[in-house]
């Protein structure tokens, strides 16, 4: 199981890796970041046990893959709603 400091950590690079892949500009802080990441984790493995079956809870090999996918969702729907207003 990992511990909270393990996934600020995780979180704020996948949260990075994220922010660099997508195009435009992000204006958020470390902890936005850590949150995106953290969030995209969730949302991946949500996503890959709808797809693929399994539990999500598990880790596996694809979970940094997952996560950046996730945390690449999370924000192609923040720039959507921040774009509508």
């Amino acid at each position: 199981m990992m511990s909270l400091c393990s996934w600020v950590v995780f979180g704020f690079i996948v949260g990075l890796i994220a922010r660099f892949v997508m195009p435009g500009q992000q204006n958020m802080g470390f902890i936005r970041t850590t949150l995106l990441g953290v969030g995209g984790s969730f949302v991946g493995g949500v996503m890959s046990a709808l797809i693929w079956g399994g539990n999500w809870k598990s880790p596996s090999p694809s979970s940094w893959i997952g996560s950046i996918v996730g945390a690449i969702v999370l924000l192609l729907i923040s720039q959507a709603l921040s774009s509508k207003r």
